[in-house]
């Protein structure tokens, strides 16, 4: 009998946790604990008094490894809830990148035309360089990195994916 292993699915998670010191090296330790990998990892205080922080996480695991992820999440003190958001349905996922591009002549022409088709926006300008401000899901971020790659690409800082579920309900 043959065994076969479970394909991998990304999957979106969202953890309402304390806001305390040590909780997001806690998480980070449990996934590096299991050889589990982080792909994007973001986390801001959600509420007025702070009291509260959500962390988003992206991760690729199996159906299995990630009831154990979910489970092993959910057993830490400080977490008050873990919600898979790609198993909940529909959901909405943005990232942010500052992307520095350098040219001058046809190639800062090439680049502002392309900054204009994928509405990226200007922050920061000099006469040898650009810093476009770019906001959308991962795939229109890679192709926007991509082609600034062919006209000038110096660096790129990326925040990571937030996410929130569809509709009226909190995840």
């Amino acid at each position: 009998m043959r065994i076969t292993e479970e394909k991998a699915e990304r999957h979106t998670l969202a953890v309402l946790v304390d806001n305390e010191p040590g909780i997001l090296a806690r998480i980070a330790g449990l996934f590096t604990a299991r050889g589990y990998n982080i792909e994007s990892l973001t986390v801001s205080d959600v509420t007025a008094d702070k009291a509260v922080s959500r962390i988003t996480i992206v991760t690729s695991a199996s159906a299995a490894t990630m009831e154990q992820i979910l489970a092993q999440l959910d057993r830490l003190i400080p977490v008050h809830s873990v919600t898979d958001l790609t198993a909940l349905g529909p959901h909405v996922e943005r990232e942010l990148a500052l992307v520095k591009v350098a040219g001058t002549g046809d190639r800062r022409i090439e680049a502002m035309r392309l900054a204009e088709v994928y509405r990226a926006r200007v922050v920061d300008a000099t006469i040898a360089s650009f810093v476009f401000e770019v906001t959308g899901g991962r795939d229109k971020i890679d192709k926007f990195v991509e082609l600034m790659g062919e006209v000038g690409l110096v660096e790129v800082a990326r925040t990571g994916i937030v996410a929130i579920a569809r509709g009226k309900d909190a995840a």
